[in-house]
């Protein structure tokens, strides 16, 4: 066999290969743009694309499958990065409180810990607080309210702590009212983490389990115990969260009454860092009722620093509406109706569009739950967010912040922005309710229906209010007729909100006939309606605390950076809502 002797006659053999040839800048700005819109050309999009640029095909080729190699790498790197640094502060949180739990051991006895005295003194405080009358609950001048006796209550607990400092001031409120749960179900709430938040997911944000130091009884939550952390927080960025690191305690006592109480830790702590919110004895006792029926009393007594607190929310805040038992109680009343309606069978279907199907219903409330729960948590002054003013002149500042969807089914992947605006409406909370939740007048006020007329398309109906509901939506003159919108609207004598979401018509086929839900992407808009101190939800009197948020998707692309035009669009979407709902408010008003 004959091989030729290159390096003989003077050739390498290297040289047999084309030079390489750069691609000009106007071909990888092309390329690049057309990686945003499609990451995966086909055959005959990148033919077009190698005739366009005068690239061969193969080239075309091999750009997009170096350009996703090279996003999958940066990516991997950011969410590497991303864990890294949670994990690090997760760790340097759990040693900080595994400290402070060692210290609270009692290192020379087997009896209980310092941490389970205090839980049981805790728990004999709530008791009598719940059950105690005059002179340390007084009745209200008008008859209405329960006034809280700060001087008996020293008198009554001689060696409670001292406030921490003198910015701070007492908040207690106690509320009683009759549940549709039995006893043993509102305690496993309690018991579980994850349901105590999704229940209470418009006041509880962040939860965390610390440490278990008891399960309880074998077979019940009898003397369970465990060291928690969480930030309690109102719907709006005007009102900083209430972050507690303290210990729930379960007791069933001897007439068949389960209580459940918080009291904070931070005494244990030495030097412990500043917090803005001490819970003091707080909790809930629960009785056993005929019919499956329970009676709750809710107890809750704080000391808070409240200087962070806006103008516009302060008599809000000390009416006790906004953190307060009130808000507690109301909040569990519709959701105890919001669970009975996801687990009926006997549907009436006198009226058009109700959704009668079970497995659908229960699809569709857990779809909508979960929309409720990411709308509550983009709305909250959590420490963990961060958040850039738009504009704005104080209060009704428009606030944006940027979130990474990453491997999460529930939502779209890639950047989600999300702005936030609270202002204050001269109109009873109950008239702007009924305004926003009504499909009749969405035209008035939502730019994306176009003016257009919005039918309700199907509803489930959560319990004796009208306005506690599930309802699907489709825009009649939309471009889009393969979306519609998933909203829920929930009401109470303490707050409302409409959420919504847009969805596409196959997933949301899928989840009428009971399709998990969990798989179906959403970005939830919407309201949150507080009375302004003046006046109950349900009053008729007062003026409103409007907060408003939209999240929109400005790049599937993880590595892409915010544009200055998503930023434009959001806040001109925000600002023209406000406007078109004031318009619309005032116009009624008048």
């Amino acid at each position: 066999m004959f091989w030729p002797n290159l390096m003989e006659v003077g050739q390498d053999p290297r040289s047999k290969k084309k030079p390489r040839q750069r691609h000009t800048q106007h071909q990888i700005q092309e390329m690049e743009a057309f990686f945003t819109k499609c990451p995966r050309p086909n055959v005959k999009q990148r033919k077009e694309l190698s005739r366009e640029l005068v690239l061969e095909p193969l080239q075309v080729k091999f750009w997009f499958q170096n350009k996703r190699t090279q996003m999958k790498t940066r990516h991997e790197q950011h969410v590497h990065t991303q864990l890294r640094n949670e994990n690090e502060k997760l760790r340097a949180d759990n040693m900080m409180y595994r400290e402070a739990l060692g210290r609270a051991s009692c290192p020379n006895c087997d009896g209980p810990t310092a941490i389970r005295e205090i839980a049981v003194a805790a728990m004999e405080e709530l008791i009598r607080m719940a059950q105690m009358g005059e002179p340390l609950w007084m009745t209200s001048l008008d008859g209405n309210t329960i006034v809280f006796n700060e001087d008996e209550y020293i008198r009554t607990f001689p060696r409670v702590a001292p406030k921490p400092n003198n910015h701070f001031k007492c908040e207690a409120s106690r509320e009683s009212t009759v549940v549709t749960m039995n006893h043993i179900n509102l305690v496993a709430i309690l018991m579980d983490v994850n349901q105590w938040s999704t229940v209470f997911s418009g006041i509880v944000s962040r939860p965390m389990i610390l440490e278990v130091l008891s399960t309880g009884v074998a077979g019940n939550y009898n003397g369970a115990l465990q060291v928690m952390t969480a930030e309690f927080q109102v719907p709006s960025l005007l009102v900083p969260t209430r972050e507690s690191y303290y210990v729930r305690y379960w007791k069933q006592h001897a007439d068949g009454t389960w209580a459940v109480v918080d009291v904070s830790l931070d005494t244990l702590r030495p030097n412990p860092a500043p917090r803005s919110c001490q819970r003091r004895p707080s909790g809930c006792l629960i009785q056993e009722m005929p019919n499956g029926y329970s009676k709750v009393t809710w107890v809750e007594h704080v000391d808070v620093d409240e200087r962070g607190v806006h103008n516009l929310y302060k008599q809000l805040v000390n009416s006790g509406n906004a953190f307060g038992a009130k808000r507690w109680v109301a909040t569990l009343d519709r959701q105890c109706e919001r669970l009975a309606s996801s687990l009926a069978s006997n549907i009436p279907t006198v009226d058009v569009g109700v959704i009668t199907n079970q497995e659908g219903r229960k699809s569709m409330l857990k779809l909508a739950e979960r929309m409720v729960i990411s709308f509550c948590a983009g709305v909250s002054a959590s420490t963990t967010h961060t958040w850039t003013t738009l504009s704005g002149t104080g209060a009704d500042d428009v606030r944006v912040m940027t979130q990474q969807s990453v491997d999460d089914p529930g939502r779209p992947p890639g950047i989600v922005l999300n702005a936030v605006t609270s202002f204050w409406l001269p109109v009873p909370p109950k008239r702007v309710f009924a305004f926003l939740h009504d499909e009749n007048s969405r035209n008035e006020w939502d730019i994306l229906s176009n003016g257009g007329i919005v039918q309700k398309m199907a509803h489930i109906v959560n319990g004796r209010d009208a306005g506690n509901c599930v309802s699907l939506l489709r825009s009649v003159n939309s471009s889009q007729s393969n979306m519609l919108i998933l909203q829920e609207s929930c009401t109470d004598q303490t707050a409302s909100f409409v959420i919504y979401a847009p969805i596409d018509i196959v997933a949301m086929n899928a989840i009428l006939i009971g399709s998990d839900p969990d798989y179906v992407a959403l970005l939830p808009s919407g309201f949150a309606i507080l009375p302004d101190g003046g006046g109950m939800v349900d009053s008729g009197s007062g003026g409103s605390l409007l907060t408003v948020s939209f999240k929109i998707l400005v790049d599937s692309t993880l590595t892409a950076k915010l544009s200055f035009g998503s930023v434009v669009t959001i806040n001109n979407l925000i600002a023209c809502t406000v406007e078109r709902i004031k318009a619309a408010l005032f116009a009624t008003k008048s």
